[in-house]
């Protein structure tokens, strides 16, 4: 089976994302993915960055004034350098200690974005350190747009276009037919645009979920896998009459969200990548935890969406 397995940034670090945090994490994750591979699946990993790009962004803000601050598309890159690496390390480690003969790689990914989009007039996506009102005013006169986050403070926003190609599909494709495990698309991939024949970078962040449902649709997988940090999806979330959904069909997925059950920014994305997916031709989309992925492969845990 073809699956497509898709890793919440928060479920690989929260707080100050330190490397320390993300491998303790990734090594909770690892035995179900290599239990995957030894099973004879073949597995496309995609991961969230949130955290990590968080800090890239605030290492960018304080060393400034010493250090020229790079754009964002560039620090998406080295978001998908620095976790691929990570993930990489970690997983072959367990792979050898399994004796399991396996490459694992990295493929930096692009994602075409339609520079029409009109995600790109209403900028929505928090990126980055918080600041004052007062700080946000002054940084806003530079043409960059700061909005109020939960009332934690102002963050930049930037646009989420919705994915519309993968740039390197072909390598991709050519690395899962060698039976390679890849890590593609991680933090949604680096947004370009294209001018005529040129491809540009543009400062904005695709949903991870969003690219993973592509990127699945793309390599005709079989499975839609989304691992995040709950073990399965709820109506209600949090309420009294909060209500686990343990199978459930598309039609059932679009009524939900049409309904406003999930929250944007956390479950509504997950639901809607798994809806793009099944609505392409994919047969399933798992949603769940890492310490419930074995037991929702069978059936007994975590949320089951089909046509």
């Amino acid at each position: 089976m073809k699956i497509v397995v898709a890793l919440g940034g928060n479920a690989l670090a929260s707080g100050k994302a330190s490397h320390l945090e993300v491998i303790k994490n990734l090594r909770k994750v690892t035995p179900f993915l290599c239990s995957l591979i030894k099973e004879g699946h073949q597995i496309v990993i995609v991961h969230g960055s949130g955290p990590q790009a968080g800090a890239l962004l605030l290492q960018a803000e304080l060393a400034k004034k010493k250090v020229p601050a790079m754009p964002l598309d560039v620090l998406d890159a080295e978001v998908q350098g620095q976790l691929g690496y990570l993930i990489e390390q970690v997983l072959l480690n367990e792979l050898n200690k399994l004796k399991l003969k396996k490459h694992v790689v990295t493929v930096i990914t692009r994602i075409l974005v339609d520079k029409k989009d009109l995600a790109f007039r209403n900028p929505s996506k928090p990126v980055g350190p918080f600041y004052t009102a007062a700080q946000a005013r002054a940084l806003m006169k530079k043409c960059v747009v700061y909005k109020e986050d939960a009332g934690r403070g102002w963050r930049r926003v930037v646009a989420s276009p919705l994915p519309k190609k993968i740039i390197e599909l072909e390598t991709i494709n050519q690395l899962v037919k060698e039976g390679i495990v890849t890590i593609a698309a991680g933090g949604g991939g680096i947004p370009v645009v294209k001018n005529r024949n040129t491809f540009v970078g543009v400062e904005a962040v695709v949903d991870k979920d969003l690219a993973a449902s592509l990127l699945a649709h793309d390599i005709a997988a079989d499975l839609l896998l989304i691992i995040t940090g709950i073990d399965r999806v709820y109506l209600n979330f949090r309420k009294r009459n909060q209500c686990g959904l343990k199978r459930i069909h598309l039609k059932e997925a679009k009524k939900y969200l049409s309904q406003g059950h999930f929250a944007e920014g956390s479950m509504a994305p997950k639901i809607s990548a798994a809806i793009s997916f099944l609505e392409k031709g994919g047969k399933k989309v798992i949603i769940t935890d890492e310490g419930h992925a074995s037991a929702a492969m069978l059936g007994k845990v975590g949320t089951t969406i089909i046509k």
